[in-house]
């Protein structure tokens, strides 16, 4: 079992809780913001009617490598303040047992704040936090205001050291990320994107060239919350607020027991970035204006 300190590294890019799939469904929209006309996406009011369209994606790096997207390029990002957050819902292949225990890796509230402040998001969801929350993972990936991408199957590390987690072999590595594919279409999920964030953050050219006969695009973040095991949301919220530029791609997690504040800083980093002009969208919109 993982320590409070390893983990909390190791959230620095994952994210989730809950004990089983039985939690109660979300609450829906209803406030007459959600068919307001003539907003744009990812501010109040946004019509959430449009078809998903194709997601974006990166052509391949130097030998094939998988591409990695950190953030909207400055010059793209010039000539509009948009900011993509992002979640991810982290289960281990182990945990189980804790999960059995009583442990929350999902956050509902969460997921409910941010439809009602109508905030376009990018959840990344390990298989394992799909098959343990499969109604949840249903109600995200079916949802226009969200986009599930992968966060591997076991959430194991695809590069060591990586704060203790447990290595993937290379020759394992497209089978995680085919086997979370996998587990989302079980659940019933359809808005999901050929994204990939490592656990962690942790990779290599090795785990690149691995990843390749996957064809997705590894995203990472320009901006680290700080939610992981944090007990301050103001805190966590200054952190964002101070980190934010232009095109952005902040890293937040969607895991009660690990990240019990997230929702609290989310309530005050979006109407102060919405202040400052910043319009909020996913990852496949900033790269596709990228």
């Amino acid at each position: 079992m993982m320590t409070a300190a390893v983990m909390g590294a190791v959230l620095v890019g994952c994210s989730s809780g809950n004990g089983g799939g039985s939690a109660q469904p979300p609450p829906r929209r209803t406030d007459a913001a959600a068919s307001a006309k003539a907003a744009k996406p990812g501010e109040p009011g946004e019509p959430l009617t449009d078809k998903v369209r194709k997601a974006p994606t990166l052509a391949p790096g130097p030998g094939g490598l998988t591409p990695v997207f950190e953030r909207a390029p400055k010059s793209a990002a010039k000539a509009e303040k948009t900011v993509a957050l992002t979640f991810d819902a982290d289960m281990t292949a182990d945990q189980g047992p804790r999960a059995a225990r009583g442990e929350r890796f999902d956050n509902p509230a969460l997921i409910a704040s941010l439809r009602r402040l109508n905030v376009p998001s990018t959840v990344f969801m390990t298989g394992r936090w799909a098959e343990e929350y499969p109604y949840q993972a249903k109600e995200i990936g079916n949802d226009p205001l969200f986009e599930i991408a992968n966060h591997s199957y076991s959430h194991y590390a695809f590069k060591s050291p990586c704060y203790g987690l447990p290595l993937v072999a290379k020759n394992a590595m497209p089978a995680e990320v085919d086997r979370a594919f996998a587990a989302f279409k079980k659940a019933g999920a359809r808005n999901v994107v050929p994204y990939f964030r490592f656990p962690g953050g942790c990779y290599n050219d090795a785990a690149l060239r691995a990843l390749a006969p996957a064809k997705v695009t590894a995203v990472q973040w320009d901006v680290v919350s700080g939610d992981a095991f944090a007990t301050d949301g103001d805190a966590v919220a200054e952190q964002v607020l101070k980190g934010v530029q232009p095109g952005s791609l902040v890293v937040m997690h969607c895991t009660r027991s690990a990240a019990p504040v997230t929702e609290q800083a989310v309530r005050k980093i979006v109407p102060e970035l919405r202040k400052r002009g910043y319009r909020f969208v996913k990852v496949s919109d900033l790269m596709r204006g990228a």
